[in-house]
């Protein structure tokens, strides 16, 4: 998931909540209660003359904006806002940097801690826009990146009072749990799998009668309809996260429960070597790209291989390898990615875990033998014992780098086609007015689609009103991830109210993502199965902190975060939102918990217009 900045447009943050997060109702009250104490914090607040701060929301998160607006408002802020329309234009007001705080918000949709906070507070992650640059944080994350579960929970605790509690690098506001709707007449509910954090598969998708798999299309929706890129390396937010999730075959996948799995995946299965340093993967020889050929799916007949594999993660731990790399900071770690051409390598290195030659963790359940490495992927035959092994480095010990393999951005791509594309530009001196990447979303929506698939779908068109995808007929047929169902299509439609009327009046088949008002609209009718769960989204507000914003100030951040009371946001959101700390608390229970105080709130404010005279 991907940085998800509306909560209407990118779904996760409006469907994700960890139960583990969650407090009684005495914890997450603050001194903005009822009674004496709510008076003395009030006289506080009065004391301060008005400090200026420019709000920054989307419209599909007002109501958020407007409890902020009046909290801030009692806390002494005069608050002047500034809502944008949609995800494109709020990203380019983030960008300008015309505002103090803006509401935003991430799903860790890779289901480990360490997602959860290096692409938006390292000091090189690709969404830390406020920006934070900071030493110590740097410091805990890379340290915490190193160790296990049973070492890093100390280590993440220690980045959570650092960054909240110490320094107010964010508001947390609250976490949201994970919703979907499926129309029981016609979809089989028990084929839509609500995972924790990843997007649901879409292969596994069947209707009730399972006749009209190959001629009825399917229809799910989603709220943006500008797709910020198709290069799985170049884009990480809600638009594409669940159509590139299946437009993208990975090296392993994670379950509804966040754990690794083989299942679904380009390896038959994976290994972690000695060390924790070294990962290998087996290759499956039924995974071939698609590609587009009049208005049809059609399968190239180029085998998904090794050397995919290798172009794949190199350019993907390369900074500077395409035009606005938007996922590098999760590749970073990764040293080296190889071609193993030699059995005897898998026969000396041993397993993490069991201490058994990797060759032997490796082969279970293979249709034949290991007889023979090769490197070249039309050579492979696996009934005859001819496999591709890949391993890839990390530069320290680090097994959640399977996690990040897991990611969108993690698919595996063609060597073959994106080179032929982006062989027209030079990347050191590219234009975007002229030069044209791989992905691009206008020539694509102009009608040229030179993309090749290595996942489940292909995407056949798209316009102002839908996108629409087909069965890759040459993904892991005679599996039982062979997709079932042919055509999909995902509809726009901008608002969460427009669609659960959509979906109520049986245009749409699936709605991924259910607002609050729409679970009790919805569960009320039989036909319709809602299904919630816990998840990993959380909704904050970040600070613009770039050099000459009064917001570098800790004392005014401190003031802001002390005015946030997040119960009420809870009770708007009619209680299926949970308080949480900030962005690892889904994860790890830290025992933090937020509290509104605007004593506090007052003094900081007071400090700072102190320094500030």
């Amino acid at each position: 998931m991907k940085k998800f900045i509306s909560f209407a447009l990118a779904a996760a943050l409006m469907t994700s909540v960890l139960s583990g997060c969650a407090k009684t109702k005495s914890q997450v009250e603050g001194n903005g209660s009822n009674g004496a104490a709510s008076s003395k914090n009030q006289a506080a607040s009065q004391t301060n003359k008005p400090e200026d701060i420019r709000l920054l929301a989307q419209s599909s998160n007002e109501k958020d904006m407007n409890i902020m607006r009046d909290q801030l408002t009692k806390a002494g802020f005069n608050v002047i806002i500034n809502m944008q329309p949609d995800y494109s234009s709020f990203k380019t007001a983030v960008e300008s940097g015309q505002y103090d705080l803006a509401l935003s918000g991430w799903t860790t949709v890779t289901g480990n801690p360490d997602y959860a906070v290096r692409s938006i507070y390292h000091s090189l992650g690709s969404y830390n826009n406020s920006p934070i640059k900071d030493e110590k944080v740097d410091e805990l994350i890379d340290k915490a990146a190193g160790e296990t579960p049973a070492q890093y929970e100390k280590t993440y605790t220690d980045l959570e009072n650092y960054m909240i509690t110490e320094n107010a690098y964010l508001v947390p506001i609250y976490s949201s749990p994970r919703i979907h709707g499926v129309n029981n007449k016609v979809v089989d509910p028990a084929t839509v799998k609500n995972a924790k954090s990843r997007s649901f598969p879409w292969e596994q998708i069947s209707y009730v009668d399972a006749s009209l798999n190959a001629t009825r299309p399917l229809i799910m929706t989603q709220t943006g309809n500008v797709l910020t890129s198709l290069d799985p390396i170049q884009a990480n937010d809600g638009s594409v996260n669940a159509l590139s999730t299946n437009m993208h075959i990975r090296l392993v996948n994670l379950t509804s429960e966040d754990d690794i799995t083989a299942e679904g995946s380009l390896s038959y299965n994976y290994a972690i070597g000695e060390g924790n340093d070294n990962f290998y993967f087996i290759l499956k020889d039924n995974a071939y790209f698609s590609k587009v050929e009049n208005g049809k799916a059609v399968n190239t007949g180029v085998r998904v291989g090794a050397d995919d594999v290798v172009f794949t993660f190199e350019r993907a731990m390369d900074k500077d390898s395409v035009p606005d790399h938007r996922t590098y900071s999760l590749y970073e770690s990764i040293t080296k990615v190889e071609v193993v051409n030699d059995v005897n390598v898998l026969n000396e290195t041993k397993d993490s875990d069991t201490g058994k030659p990797i060759i032997e963790i490796l082969s279970k359940g293979l249709p034949g033998e290991v007889k023979e490495l090769v490197e070249d992927k039309t050579l492979v035959n696996n009934a005859e014992g001819k496999y591709q092994v890949v391993k890839i480095s990390t530069k320290r010990p680090f097994p959640q780098v399977l996690n990040y393999l897991a990611h969108q951005s993690a698919g595996i791509v063609s060597k073959e086609q994106i080179s032929k594309i982006n062989a027209n530009f030079n990347k050191a001196t590219f234009d975007p007015t002229k030069d044209v990447a791989y992905g691009n979303f206008s020539v694509l929506k102009g009608g040229k689609n030179d993309l090749w698939f290595s996942g489940p779908y292909a995407l056949i068109s798209v316009d102002d009103y839908n996108v629409k995808f087909q069965k890759n007929p040459g993904y892991l047929t005679g599996s039982e991830f062979e997709p079932k169902i042919e055509h999909i299509t995902y509809k726009f439609i901008k608002d969460s109210t427009g669609a659960v009327s959509a979906f109520r009046s049986g245009e749409i088949d699936v709605l991924p993502f259910v607002d609050e008002t729409g679970v009790e609209v919805l569960s009320s009718n039989s036909n319709f199965t809602v299904e919630t769960r816990t998840s990993n989204g959380v909704a904050y507000a970040e600070f613009n902190m770039r050099e000459g914003s009064k917001f570098t100030d800790k004392d005014l951040r401190l003031a802001v975060l002390y005015a946030i009371n997040q119960n009420d946001y809870i009770a708007v959101h009619k209680n299926l939102k949970s308080p949480c700390y900030s962005t690892i608390s889904t994860l790890i229970d830290t025992g933090n918990v937020h509290k509104q105080d605007l004593a506090k709130s007052a003094e900081h404010l007071a400090a700072y217009q102190a320094k500030s005279k």
